[in-house]
């Protein structure tokens, strides 16, 4: 009965000594293959290039508290994971030193981010109207803080009229109200039409409005 009881009891001892056996020589295996996926950032980084010219995805640098805004300022950085880069005796690197300057992304000039278009607004109106526009840094631009970030911008989208093409109509063809209706404005358009400019005087007024820009396209739109 006593050598009946050791059986039993030495069965699941060693049962769950496979069990650990298998999870502990299972494990680095798992975790070989996490480290072999390659990030998607990657793709953007240019390999065995010097590491002071990749892209600001391809690194991670130390905030320097003691920049001053507006100027020059030393940051340390280190490359990310599976990406390759030379210092200038083309030798093989991790850490490296770049030099950008000390501003916030979001103070950028509006040459270095791309930002999203609204088409709901209306550019032709007083007080000119804004949209919440999200904004995106460029890859090879240097900044601190977020690289996307929020925005108020001016509605600047276009339609596709021209202003000249305007003002043209608007000389030759305004008493019939083809300015109006190459701007998409029907009802003032048809106005025109059978009043014939308002008689001269409604002709000439669009004249000048049309000239200064005061009258638009209808759909709220630049002209281009």
């Amino acid at each position: 009965a006593g050598s009946l009881m050791t059986t039993k009891i030495s069965q699941p001892q060693s049962t769950l000594a496979k069990s650990l056996t298998s999870t502990s020589t299972n494990a680095p295996y798992f975790k070989a293959l996490e480290s072999t996926e390659i990030p998607p950032y990657v793709t953007n980084c240019p390999s065995n290039g010097l590491c002071s010219r990749l892209p600001p995805d391809c690194m991670t640098c130390n905030t320097n508290y003691s920049c001053i805004y507006g100027k020059t300022a030393t940051f340390d950085c280190k490359v990310k994971p599976h990406v390759h880069c030379v210092d200038e005796n083309n030798q093989e690197q991790e850490n490296f030193t770049i030099n950008m300057t000390c501003q916030f992304c979001w103070q950028l000039a509006t040459s270095d981010y791309v930002c999203t278009n609204s088409t709901n607004c209306m550019t032709v109106s007083c007080p000119r109207q804004r949209y919440n526009a999200t904004c995106t840094v460029r890859e090879h631009i240097h900044c601190l803080g977020n690289r996307v970030f929020p925005k108020m911008l001016y509605c600047n989208w276009t339609g596709g009229y021209k202003w000249s093409t305007a003002l043209a109509l608007s000389i030759t063809l305004g008493g019939f109200g083809a300015d109006r209706f190459y701007l998409g404005q029907w009802r003032e358009g048809l106005g025109k039409l059978f009043s014939f400019g308002g008689l001269g005087i409604w002709t000439l007024i669009d004249v000048l409005l049309i000239g200064v820009g005061y009258v638009g396209p209808a759909d709220g739109s630049l002209y281009i």
